[in-house]
């Protein structure tokens, strides 16, 4: 979906719909069993986690809640260079998925913790190529693996949830190794951040990180790590 399209679709939001979003935000998050197969909580210097589970503007502003978290990038993966722009990426043509690389401290939040996260609060692992009012496969749900770790951490995690039932619906989640990731145009980062008041976030991603810091509460944190400098207005 273009950036014209989405701010038009939110702005056409009638109140009774906003109403419906907002109630059905208001129900009991989800909380899933924490990974049995994780990394310790030990190393040094940082680790890159890449994940995609719809519009990237929520992912970007769920992360960057979490503690543990230094930075989170915009950004698309599963295509080409050439082809890692909005408008291409928009058309459900390029292979990409509109992607978040969160960039952490395993000393604080493991892998597996981020995952336990990006299930659950942060997006809907049951739905096909969608996420919320977003359609296409630029919207999938796909962990995007580093390296044999992160690939086995994320497939037993997976396998764990399904096995333990925790959804009505099976989780649709690819596993694809990580090939290249490509931060997004500059105005894409931190726009839930920037636009809180756009209709767009406080139907689809504000309840997101109101159910992190419930449902999460340890892994919560109130003042977020942004990508850029920003100046309440």
């Amino acid at each position: 979906m273009s950036l014209i399209r989405k701010c038009a679709m939110a702005l056409s939001l009638s109140a009774s719909m906003l109403a419906l979003s907002c109630a059905r935000a208001d129900e009991p998050a989800r909380m899933l069993p924490a990974p049995v197969l994780d990394a310790p909580k030990s190393g040094s210097g940082s680790e890159v986690a890449v994940l995609s589970g719809g519009c990237f503007w929520g992912m970007q502003g769920v992360f960057e809640h979490v503690k543990g978290v230094q930075r989170v990038l915009a950004g698309y993966s599963g295509g080409a260079r050439n082809t890692a722009s909005y408008e291409e990426v928009s058309s459900g043509a390029t292979g990409h998925a509109e992607s978040v690389q969160v960039t952490f401290d395993p000393r604080q939040v493991t892998y597996g913790e981020l995952l336990r996260i990006f299930f659950s609060v942060a997006h809907d692992p049951t739905e096909m190529n969608r996420q919320g009012p977003d359609t296409g496969t630029n919207y999938r749900s796909d962990v995007f693996y580093a390296d044999p770790m992160q690939e086995r951490i994320a497939r037993a995690y997976i396998a764990q949830l399904g096995s333990a039932h925790v959804f009505s619906s099976p989780i649709v989640t690819r596993v694809d190794r990580l090939s290249g990731f490509y931060p997004a145009e500059g105005y894409h980062q931190d726009y839930l951040i920037r636009n809180p008041d756009s209709m767009y976030i406080v139907v689809n991603d504000l309840p997101k990180i109101g159910n992190l810091k419930r449902i999460y509460p340890g892994l919560y944190r109130d003042t977020p790590v942004m990508v850029t400098a920003h100046t309440p207005a």
